[in-house]
């Protein structure tokens, strides 16, 4: 398996990235692709094409500052689901990272939601894959996500920093800690 970073240049890889992006997040999560890749362009986040055999298999962004990386975008193609890649492409990007502290935000399952089940197994996934709770939840732009690490300590202020330090002071307001 492959982690391949998207080059500006990349038009092909650009719109299979974008495409999944689109279908696989909910609209009041994502944000603007083009200010993704514009960030990417500024060295702040990666844009990964997760790959094998030269196959698409799915996507990762991350946001990165100092010695922590958010993992805000992970996902596989739908018929590569269930098959393992997942496990796969997040131990890949585990080890990509290693040694930088690592935050992964999911949709909480701890309030009744239309895809609740959907949210409990992405949760079980993460768990299973070494992926722990970090013991708080944040409201992201109107959605409350629960806060996971790949088993390092982060608090929410330094999470709140990776934001403010990479899209500007303004995240103060569309970022809160729940509870």
């Amino acid at each position: 398996m492959e982690l391949i970073p998207l080059r500006p240049d990349d038009t092909a890889r650009q719109k299979q990235i974008e495409a999944l992006y689109l279908r696989a997040f909910p609209k009041e999560e994502r944000k603007p692709f083009q200010i993704i890749c514009q960030k990417s362009r500024e060295g702040v986040t990666d844009i990964l094409s997760i790959e094998e055999d030269g196959r698409f298999l799915g996507l990762a962004i991350t946001i990165n500052y100092e010695d922590k990386v958010l993992l805000d975008y992970f996902a596989m193609d739908d018929e590569n689901r269930g098959k393992g890649y997942g496990s796969t492409a997040l131990n890949a990007l585990t080890k990509h990272y290693e040694g930088l502290r690592m935050i992964i935000e999911i949709e909480t399952t701890a309030q009744d939601a239309d895809n609740l089940e959907e949210r409990l197994r992405r949760k079980r996934f993460y768990h299973k894959n070494g992926i722990t709770d970090l013991g708080f939840m944040a409201d992201l732009f109107g959605v409350r996500m629960e806060i996971l690490s790949n088993g390092t300590a982060v608090t929410f202020d330094e999470y709140l920093e990776l934001y403010v330090k990479t899209y500007g002071e303004r995240m103060r307001e569309l970022v809160k800690a729940v509870g």
